[in-house]
């Protein structure tokens, strides 16, 4: 009879100390009596207390049911409900409350819609501009199965920030995200999106964020941040993967946070004009610092970083069981 698998130890930088104040418990409330969903709560993110307790969080619109079943995700999986036709007014008022500055906004794959639920993106960017005009947007969407038509629509929206996530690297896609495809649908969103903020001459930022500690090897993740770079894209985030539940992909490898900054010079020298890396890094976390006249703060002295590249220990191996 075999043993059962005892489940990996976080490292000491993996724990995160709660913070239940009066800050998160007021955005709890709020979130409630307007029946929207955060991807804070859906996703189980371990920076949820200290986002929440500083007055900010990422809204997942078009519901809390996901029609995907990526391997890594703990949103719920199945037929989802109809769209609210006032969730975008209902952010819209929540990003009023709280005095967001900079709203982040998400959402489940809805492949039952033929647009993916774009226009309900748009619907909530224009709701949220409308009464919040100084308050930054971005929007984390889906690849909405390659339709181009969908993206524009999103696009047409002109939000500040246009972000997809790439989730991790092409060879662990079929495990990872089964129904999605690196290049035609994800990297192909990414190049359209900075194709078109060129031709329009507009400020908007793209971005992407990959999940490391699924298998991966460290060339394939170099490989992957230079596709998209590749892309143009200019915001990079990079965080280590955690198990949210016992049946979704086990953690293959603790990265350090050594790595992490590592990865965050090589992403700066590669051309990323922001690049936010870390073990605790989500898409959304600090999203409101995002910017390229802030990514020399992020980065260490030059001897510092010349002392990392000489000190940098190949990556530990991967988690025995």
């Amino acid at each position: 009879m075999s043993l059962p698998v005892a489940k990996a130890r976080k490292p000491e930088w993996l724990k995160v100390r709660l913070r239940m104040d009066e800050e998160f418990i007021g955005i709890r409330r709020l979130v409630n009596d307007l029946s929207l969903h955060t991807v804070c709560q859906e996703a189980r993110c371990p920076n949820i207390f200290e986002c929440w307790s500083q007055g900010t969080a990422t809204f997942m619109i078009a519901g809390d049911v996901c029609t995907r079943r990526c391997g890594f995700c703990s949103v719920n999986k199945g037929i989802p409900i109809p769209l609210d036709a006032e969730e975008p007014r209902h952010v819209a008022e929540a990003v009023q409350k709280l005095g967001v500055r900079h709203a982040v906004i998400t959402s489940v794959n809805r492949d039952d819609r033929s647009d993916g639920g774009a226009e309900h993106f748009a619907s909530t960017i224009h709701a949220v501009r409308a009464l919040n005009p100084e308050c930054r947007v971005e929007v984390l969407i889906p690849d909405f199965e390659g339709n181009d038509s969908a993206l524009d629509i999103v696009l047409d929206a002109q939000p500040d920030v246009l972000n997809h996530n790439t989730e991790t690297v092409p060879r662990l896609y079929h495990r990872v995200r089964p129904h999605a495809r690196y290049r035609d649908w994800t990297l192909r969103l990414l190049e359209r999106a900075a194709t078109r903020r060129d031709a329009e001459n507009r400020g908007m930022l793209t971005k992407s964020g990959v999940m490391l500690g699924l298998g991966e090897n460290w060339d394939e993740v170099l490989d992957t941040m230079r596709d998209l770079r590749s892309t143009d894209c200019d915001v990079l985030t990079l965080g280590q993967y955690l198990q949210p539940a016992p049946k979704r992909l086990k953690v293959e490898r603790f990265y350090t946070p050594e790595e992490f900054a590592e990865l965050k010079i090589i992403g700066l020298e590669m051309g990323f004009r922001y690049v936010e890396s870390g073990p605790l890094v989500r898409s959304s976390y600090h999203a409101h610092e995002h910017r390229p006249e802030n990514a020399l703060k992020i980065l260490p002295p030059p001897d510092v970083a010349r002392k990392m590249r000489r000190e940098l220990p190949i990556l530990a191996e991967p988690i025995s069981r």
